[in-house]
């Protein structure tokens, strides 16, 4: 019986490919669990149609990423803290804070995107990565000045 599976299964294949399976395997055991669905001729066709649809808005996504990256390639970010003895801060810069920053300079980021090396404890300059999408980067300086 030909199947098409709807999540990765360890033993068969990953989401979406095509396998030949034992009937009794595929009724007793992947169907009852919604582990794929029967592959006839509507299925093929529609699964087809929905890769189509996902790889459409992957490439919208990539796309308005690499924009971005465009506009976020050597920006300069200026942040306050207070510091204490030794030009050390009260706690730390985080990715949060970064985000927030970014925001009103008006470049929308998730704060999830930004990688922080080490804890920024210290006055400075840093530069910062920024990953929007797979294969889609960009650098930021950070500039952390005492408030």
């Amino acid at each position: 019986m030909r199947v098409i599976l709807k999540q990765d299964i360890s033993t068969l294949g990953r989401a979406g490919d095509i396998k030949e399976v034992k009937d009794g395997y595929a009724r007793n055991y992947l169907f009852p669990r919604g582990l794929v669905m029967n592959a006839n001729v509507r299925s093929v066709k529609e699964k087809a149609f929905l890769e189509q649809v996902q790889a459409r808005k992957v490439a919208k996504r990539k796309k308005s990423a690499e924009e971005l990256a465009a506009q976020l390639n050597g920006k300069d970010v200026t942040l306050k803290a207070k510091v204490g003895e030794d030009n050390k801060l009260f706690g730390s810069i985080t990715n949060i804070q970064v985000a927030k920053e970014l925001e009103t300079m008006g470049y929308p980021v998730e704060r999830r995107s930004i990688v922080l090396d080490d804890h920024i404890k210290a006055l400075g300059n840093y530069k910062i990565l920024i990953k929007l999408h797979d294969g889609v980067n960009a650098h930021v300086q950070l500039h952390v000045v005492a408030e």
